[in-house]
């Protein structure tokens, strides 16, 4: 059977317009001869592009397939295809997350194991993972201040340095170097002459390091003979003795007690005053008129006389 020039021709243009249609999704990232099941999720903002990698515990099982924004929600719905194989629970979390330094980012699926399988067409929750380049991006403007910070430091330091170098000529330079050669001679003959000491004294070092041991040995057996001969239990007996001093402190300073109202009872010491100056009155008294105390036995009376001021002084 002969085939003419047009259908020769129309099945070529076919096959072009076949193959065209091929390579665009191809490019797009599409696959045209594998089945897929897809899956919504949702994002405040859209940081995504079309065929970005969806993946679980690093490996890829699927891509983004389309990204929209709901004008009513403010949110950009994005729908993803994973291969049929994969289950997946319908609580586990879709996470965006960048997957380089130079910004690109994907979904990974974290995976619930609760048995309840993601059906094809399911909404799933999602997350948003803070990377490198967002906290630096947040972080930008306190990393520029240290920065600038430590650059202000570093030329003030250089400007130190070059105001301490005041013979900038080679001949300053090589008085520089020659005393800092002096220097690390001196140190280095230092350095020899501590390790000269430390070799002549190596057996006093070695006794005192003897003898520290031994020290904290016979601590460590003191302080063990102490624990056995009731130190704690002589502790606990001071305790309570302490216990019951301040019980009686504080009985002492109860105003209701007796020995509280000896101690803060006014009355008291009013009365032991008036009866302090009534007997220093009673001595004055004997002392002024001895003959009154004489004629006790005596049927006459002597009057009392109040002492005058002078008398008294």
């Amino acid at each position: 059977m002969k085939i003419s020039r047009e259908v020769k021709t129309a099945v070529l243009v076919l096959s072009g317009i076949a193959l065209f249609i091929y390579l665009f999704s191809y490019l797009k990232g599409e696959d045209l001869f594998t089945n897929t099941d897809t899956y919504y999720t949702e994002f405040d903002y859209n940081a995504l592009s079309m065929s970005s990698s969806v993946t679980i515990k690093g490996n890829k099982v699927g891509k983004v397939e389309d990204i929209k924004y709901d004008f009513k929600t403010g949110k950009t719905i994005v729908s993803f295809s994973v291969n049929p194989q994969l289950e997946f629970s319908k609580n586990s979390i879709v996470r965006l997350y960048e997957t380089g330094i130079m910004g690109g980012n994907a979904l990974a699926l974290v995976n619930v194991n609760d048995g309840e399988i993601a059906k094809p067409g399911d909404f799933i929750q999602s997350e948003v993972q803070p990377g490198l380049i967002t906290s630096l991006r947040k972080n930008f403007s306190g990393l520029s201040s240290d920065l600038d910070s430590t650059i202000r430091t570093a030329d003030t330091l250089m400007t130190n340095i070059n105001e301490m170098v005041e013979d900038e000529s080679s001949e300053g330079i090589k008085a520089t170097i020659a005393e800092l050669n002096t220097t690390l001679r001196a140190f280095k003959s230092l350095s020899g002459t501590i390790e000269g000491m430390v070799k002549q004294n190596e057996n006093k070092i070695a006794a005192l390091l003897e003898n520290f041991e031994q020290t904290s040995a016979n601590l460590n057996a003191l302080s063990i003979e102490l624990k056995e001969a009731g130190l704690s239990n002589t502790l606990a007996n001071v305790d309570n003795t302490l216990l019951s001093l301040q019980e009686t402190l504080s009985k002492l300073d109860n105003p209701t007690g007796t020995v509280g109202k000896l101690l803060n009872d006014d009355a008291l010491y009013n009365n032991l005053e008036s009866a302090t100056k009534e007997l220093e009155l009673l001595l004055l008294d004997i002392k002024l008129h001895p003959a009154r105390y004489r004629r006790i036995l005596s049927k006459k009376e002597i009057p009392y006389e109040k002492p005058t001021e002078d008398q008294m002084n």
